[in-house]
């Protein structure tokens, strides 16, 4: 990958893969990725793991769709205590077992990592939102605290644009072409981002890890599932929440935002202006999300 020149990178931007006089020096879109651990669950799925800081509260922080422990780390950088990040199956070395696949088995996956961590409090980006959503209308009582990030869907089926933009990415990654990848992960990207130093950071290690590591199948069928039966299945949780929305963002309508902080008891709500807000207001969430963890 060495030889990538698609699209020709800015002129202060990058020129090789990897740490070097040619890197950007600023911009930090994404923390770089440390050495994991496979980790055995008790329903039988390995799960990528990677476990940061030192003594208590923990913290557990589950990734959105294509994503992973390198773009969720920044998430948990002011946060006190341990905490511990992880793979979904089919994403990065954890195991893809046989499909179709739907919210339980996410949330199988989220709950174990938290309880082989011992983790207290929870952090679920859009997909991983869903798969705390699930857990905790199983279990009301198994976090103190929670905050979700960009929650996409709840009890209805996410939108057309969110299904196309998941089969593109898989067909993508699954041919294996990076031009066609980088087209689908610029999309991630504010508009006024994408030819800057850390744009194409961001893009270099985001095509470095999925065309490594690729994207299971199985995650297909996850636009078509919904992680509650009913809304009203959120009611008896009672852990203080802190949800998080984007006004803009298609793939994450800020109504699926509101809905869940109306629907969780201790919820307070936060919406910002505009979408793409860990490029925009990347202070502020930090503060934000440790501010409320951390009190």
């Amino acid at each position: 990958m060495r030889g990538f020149r698609w699209p020709p990178p800015p002129d202060s931007g990058p020129r090789t893969w990897g740490p070097g006089p040619g890197g950007p020096r600023t911009g930090r879109p994404a923390l770089p990725e440390p050495e994991t651990e496979l980790v055995t669950t008790p329903h039988g799925v390995q799960l990528e793991r990677l476990v940061t800081g030192t003594g208590d509260p923990v913290t557990v922080f589950a990734h959105g769709l294509g994503n992973g422990i390198a773009t969720t780390r920044p998430f948990g950088s002011g946060v006190n205590g341990r905490k511990v990040f992880f793979q979904f199956r089919g994403h990065g070395r954890s195991e893809a077992p046989d499909g179709p696949w739907d919210y339980l088995d996410l949330a199988r996956d989220l709950r174990a990592i938290a309880d082989l961590g011992g983790a207290s409090r929870a952090f679920g980006a859009s997909l991983g939102a869903g798969a705390l959503c699930r857990l905790v209308a199983e279990s009301p009582e198994r976090f103190d605290k929670l905050v979700f990030f960009l929650p996409a869907v709840l009890d209805q089926p996410r939108g057309p644009a969110a299904r196309e933009r998941v089969t593109d990415l898989l067909e993508a990654v699954e041919s294996g072409d990076a031009s066609a990848v980088a087209d689908i992960v610029t999309l991630e990207l504010p508009p006024a981002v994408r030819n800057t130093p850390a744009g194409w950071a961001y893009l270099r290690q985001r095509l470095d890890q999925l065309l490594r590591d690729g994207l299971a199948d199985g995650l297909a069928t996850l636009t078509d599932q919904t992680p509650l039966r009913q809304i009203g299945d959120l009611a008896a949780v009672t852990a203080p929440a802190l949800v998080i929305g984007c006004a803009g963002d298609d793939l994450h309508p800020v109504d699926i935002a509101e809905r869940l902080a109306a629907a969780l008891p201790q919820a307070t709500l936060h919406v910002y202006d505009r979408p793409g807000v860990l490029w925009s207001e990347r202070a502020d969430l930090r503060d934000r999300i440790s501010g409320f963890l951390n009190e």
